[in-house]
């Protein structure tokens, strides 16, 4: 993967708001961009991310439908979780494999960062492709507002529903579909 371009800072002239909420904090911040401009914008603060697209050894992917309240339906997304205080993105992504759908991997290879959403949120989101999975006997439990079922999907059926439109794929899903796709040749 080629290094990503050196970042540009704005200056930062003052915070003129803040509230914090659950994982994240939203700032109103006057600021001098790079072309010169000032003006007030918007920033969702957020600690980052890890994603997992696990395969099973005979090639079906591990999907979740989950619910989102914010778009008040349930998406297809594959496992994910923010990022604990100190803790590295492949912890993260291990603990939330196992408490989200149930399996532990032996094989992970990184599939790089994404920005969901540059224009507003700070976020980070690192990716990874989980293989050689086993199924947990107990899984762990997972976060009391997850409403969520796993499926096995196999990757023409995962691309299909892509494709027709009759199915949510969240964007930071869709990347790392076509990320671990490019890695497997398929």
């Amino acid at each position: 993967m080629a290094p990503l371009p050196s970042p540009e800072p704005s200056r930062h002239l003052e915070t003129t708001a803040v509230l914090d909420a659950r994982k994240l904090r939203f700032e109103i911040n006057r600021m001098e961009l790079p072309m010169g401009l000032v003006g007030s914008f918007g920033v969702i603060r957020h600690p980052g991310a890890s994603l997992a697209v696990p395969i099973l050894d005979d090639g079906r992917v591990v999907v979740l439908r989950q619910y989102r309240f914010a778009v008040a339906t349930r998406l297809l997304e594959f496992p994910a979780g923010t990022l604990d205080a100190g803790e590295e993105p492949l912890g993260t992504m291990q603990r939330e494999l196992q408490e989200e759908a149930g399996y532990s991997a032996s094989r992970w290879d990184p599939l790089g960062a994404m920005l969901p959403c540059p224009g507003y949120s700070d976020e980070v989101i690192h990716l990874f492709l989980a293989r050689e999975l086993t199924a947990l006997e107990q899984p762990p439990a997972g976060d009391d507002d997850e409403d969520l079922e796993v499926l096995l999907m196999e990757p023409g059926e995962l691309d299909g529903a892509l494709a027709s439109g009759n199915e949510y794929l969240d964007g930071k899903s869709v990347t790392a579909w076509l990320r671990a796709k490019q890695l497997l040749g398929i």
